[in-house]
């Protein structure tokens, strides 16, 4: 029964030892041990703030990648406008160049034409006027063949010779 009731000198001792267990405690060690629970209460806390700072940045670096998402894609819109226009300009000025050599190829086309053609026709004259000649000359000799149309003809040459 001593367990249930416990002696006098128990109760001394026990308390007299909790007395100096609580005063060696609250004189070296409650210090320490509350000094270290501040400490990692703050650095809890700096550790939290930090994963919100963190949480933020990773918020703002994302809608920063957003911006530069968007930006880039503006960039590439604009590079790719510009690079068709310069594509329909090349194109247009190729165009260009095309009809104006096609032009200048006609016109080379045409006056080579053109020279042949006078060419041609100086040849056709010069043709037209050996066949004269030679026709000329056979009915000159044709005619000329009698004496008497060649004394007519000596004669009709003088008269016209003397009128002048």
């Amino acid at each position: 029964m001593e367990l249930i009731q416990p002696g006098l000198g128990l109760i001394f001792w026990m308390t007299l030892s909790f007395a100096l267990v609580l005063f060696l405690l609250g004189k070296y060690a409650w210090k320490p041990i509350m000094k270290m629970l501040k400490e990692r209460e703050e650095s809890i806390d700096q550790a939290l703030h930090a994963a919100d700072r963190a949480r933020e940045e990773m918020k703002n670096l994302a809608s920063d990648n957003e911006k530069l998402l968007a930006e880039a894609k503006n960039d590439r819109d604009a590079i790719l406008s510009e690079a068709r226009k310069i594509r329909e300009k090349m194109i247009d000025e190729a165009r260009i160049k095309a009809n104006e050599e096609a032009q200048r190829i006609v016109e080379n086309a045409l006056e080579r034409i053109e020279n042949e053609k006078m060419a041609a026709i100086t040849e056709l004259k010069n043709q037209i006027a050996l066949l004269s000649i030679e026709i000329a000359e056979k009915l000159v000799r044709e005619e000329l063949s009698h004496d008497k149309k060649q004394e007519e003809l000596i004669k009709k040459m003088l008269d016209d010779v003397q009128a002048n």
